[in-house]
């Protein structure tokens, strides 16, 4: 019962006139995060308040931006005022800079109106570079309201990037470095021809003073004279300190599982797996389908689903806000400024909050969002399960967010995962190691990282419901796809919606033994479905714990 299903506007609003003075959006805009991987959050709340410009505006800028980062650049083209020129730049700009899934971030609170009525969207945009880095900076989309009413992207080049020009455009260049040598936690040598996930992996790793391996550069240049005008951004370090193996924490055996798994079960889809020690938080196992380009495991952004109703609940019970054995009713639908409903309007009347649990009912978890106060969530993530503090784990990560949510509508997104709660494989598996022991511990790829994380364990009559829950889930709830497997699992599943244009994101999160998984399948469809058997692959190829 894990996917949000319709999560769309109640209605239409009224288009208001063009203002004639220039004003900023001084206050609880959307801001619109477009992930690597597709995905996102839209519709949540109002663009921009009465006095700001027409919210059309802002719906059209967050539409062109959504377009572009998920590669529909045929229509992110349609919306600009030259779609043909548009289609032809958005192309040639990702495609010769080696560019995949960009992430773009609309500013709307800092959107302006001039006087001609042009209406100004900042955005920051963040564009992977395949195997180098992420170049980062910040530009404008100009809107222009056309005959007919509707809004458009007046197309210029400076769209892309302020300083793409008719004389200026941009060159990638790469400088070959040999790739340091890895070796597991058992010393043995690690390939990236064997071991493909690796392979983009390797040249990211930090933090004992050797290469990061491969090295380059964005460069401005002449589009005439193919001179450099200044660099852009630079990737890569530029000294060698150490020659020596990089050791890891990963397990050969752990990483084969976790990529032949996703080989196997991916079927063709972007998908992303996690699997790292819960005693100590050291990763075991990071893979990612395809194997090269963008890291979702670790530097994915994506809305968690209901695997994020392990913190929710944290939250509830941490104050005893609600006990596993409390009726919370269940119902098909439950409308909050938007309508929520369950998986196939699935309802569950008189169920109890255990159950609630194990079929991850949204509209029951919803309907508990009042116990909890706006910032809550936030703040337990935080504090119990380090959620958006910065985590040093040897290699680029992510490291989650939860913000306040701004109205009760995106408030009740959040109590289920959805919403502007984001989160990957990395921040999901560290979840529920830290749910089912109790205390957090900075995720670990290398040894010797920087630990400045602090927090607060779980007390123990909280994480005791949590397991029981979890054990439930596989039991007698929406995980049963692992219920054969040996050992004492528990789990939970996830369906988090993506855009009305894309299909739901599956997830599942598991542990056994001192070993804790997480799995996100984009366009997945369900957790059960999609991650399931990746996860289900993953514990029956590695049993035992690791040492």
């Amino acid at each position: 019962m894990d996917s949000l299903a319709e999560y769309t506007s109640t209605g239409p609003r009224n288009r208001r006139p063009r203002r004639t003075a220039v004003r900023a959006v001084t206050a609880g805009a959307v801001v619109l995060a477009v992930a690597a991987g597709g995905a996102y959050a839209a519709g949540l709340g109002p663009f921009a308040r009465d006095t700001g410009p027409d919210p059309a505006a802002g719906k059209q800028a967050r539409a062109f931006l959504a377009d572009w980062a998920a590669g529909r650049l045929p229509s992110a083209a349609a919306r600009t005022t030259s779609p043909g020129a548009a289609g032809r730049v958005l192309d040639s700009f990702t495609a010769g800079l080696e560019i995949t899934e960009p992430a773009l971030k609309a500013e709307a609170e800092a959107a302006t109106e001039a006087a001609d009525g042009t209406v100004t969207v900042p955005f920051t945009a963040r564009m992977p570079v395949a195997g180098l880095g992420t170049w980062t900076y910040e530009s404008k989309l100009p809107l222009r309201q056309q005959s007919d009413g509707t809004w458009k992207v007046a197309w210029k080049l400076s769209v892309v990037h302020p300083r793409l020009s008719g004389t200026e455009k941009f060159r990638l260049e790469r400088e070959e470095t040999k790739p340091p040598e890895v070796i597991d936690r058992q010393g043995t040598a690690l390939s990236g021809d064997e071991l493909p996930s690796l392979a983009p992996l390797m040249a990211r790793l930090g933090g004992n003073g050797t290469d990061s391996g491969a090295r380059g550069a964005i460069h401005l240049v002449d589009r005439a004279t193919g001179d450099v005008e200044r660099t852009e951004a630079r990737f890569g370090a530029r000294t060698v300190r150490d020659k020596g193996p990089v050791r890891t924490t990963l397990h050969a055996g752990w990483q084969s599982a976790a990529e032949q798994a996703l080989a196997t079960h991916a079927e063709g889809k972007n998908a992303a797996l996690v699997a790292l020690r819960i005693d100590d938080g050291e990763i075991l196992a990071v893979a990612n389908s395809p194997a090269s380009g963008f890291n979702r495991a670790l530097s994915g952004t994506y809305a968690p689903g209901s695997t994020w109703k392990i913190v929710t609940s944290s939250a509830l019970l941490l104050k005893d806000a609600v006990k596993p054995d409390d009726v919370v009713d269940c119902p098909q639908y439950l409308t909050v400024g938007k309508r929520f409903q369950n998986v196939e309007l699935s309802e569950h009347p008189g169920a109890t909050f255990h159950k609630d649990f194990t079929e991850s009912c949204n509209t029951a978890f919803i309907s508990l969002r009042d116990r909890l106060y706006d910032g809550e969530l936030r703040d337990v993530a935080r504090k119990y399960f380090g959620v958006g503090q910065e985590w040093h784990v040897g290699a680029p990560t992510y490291d989650g967010s939860v913000p306040a949510p701004k109205d009760e509508t995106e408030k009740a997104a959040s109590m289920i995962g959805q919403g502007r709660v984001q989160a990957n494989p990395l921040l999901m598996a560290s979840v529920t190691a830290t749910a089912v022991s109790g205390t957090f511990h900075q995720p670990s790829l290398t040894d010797g990282n920087e630990d400045t994380t602090a927090t607060t364990p779980l007390p123990r009559r909280v994480v005791t419901r949590l397991r029981a829950m979890l054990r439930a889930t596989v039991t007698d709830g929406t995980a049963n796809v692992l219920a054969d497997l040996p050992g004492e699992i528990g789990a939970k599943t996830g369906t988090a919606e993506v855009s009305d244009a894309q299909d739901n994101n599956g997830w599942l999160v598991a542990h056994r033994g001192n070993v804790a998984v997480a799995c996100v399948v984009e366009e997945g469809v369900t957790g059960g479905g999609s991650a399931g058997p990746i996860v289900y692959s993953l514990l029956a190829a590695a049993s035992g714990d690791p040492e």
